[in-house]
């Protein structure tokens, strides 16, 4: 039987940096919703429906794609949040052509320009927010925070159930 509850896609940082990312979430995430991993989602919501044709795209795609680089640049408020700014120019290629490819199966969040980021707080209080991003802003300093793979996710009214990861050439 087919599942058509909504898949989404995320890349996975190799683990020094997803630890970090890891840490500050769970220290800064309201515990009641911090029910999935640290991530930088590529794309929201694809019909679960297409899963076949999704993992065989990704495969593909991982596997003739070298490891892209991400530079970890700056911080964002997200009002009531806030995120780490991610540049990967490769992977925004990488986006750009599953994009094309999936275009008829997006959904307008996902069409919309891209702009990557690492969430390590949301749903506080802005006050709190704009605490954290003082606190964080104060120390800090660019990093590399290469990209291992992509990791394709299932959504289940909530938590995420990992379903596969697709791992970049070298």
């Amino acid at each position: 039987m087919t599942d058509y509850r909504p898949l989404i896609l995320t890349a996975l940082f190799e683990p020094d940096s997803q630890a970090r990312f890891q840490r500050l979430r769970d220290s800064h995430f309201p515990p009641e919703r911090n029910i999935v991993p640290a991530h930088l989602t590529l794309f929201h919501h694809l019909p679960g429906g297409e899963i076949d044709a999704i993992r065989a795209r990704l495969s593909q795609i991982a596997r003739l794609t070298p490891a892209p680089a991400a530079d970890v640049v700056g911080l964002r408020s997200l009002g009531k949040g806030v995120a780490f700014t991610i540049r990967a120019p490769e992977l925004e290629a990488v986006r750009a052509e599953l994009a094309d490819a999936w275009a008829t199966l997006l959904v307008p969040q996902d069409r919309q320009g891209w702009r990557p980021h690492v969430t390590v707080q949301n749903k506080v209080r802005p006050e709190e927010a704009r605490a954290l991003l003082a606190k964080l802003e104060a120390d800090f300093a660019p990093w590399r925070a290469d990209l291992v793979a992509l990791r394709l996710w299932r959504y289940l009214d909530g938590p995420w159930e990992a379903l596969g990861e697709f791992r970049f050439r070298g």
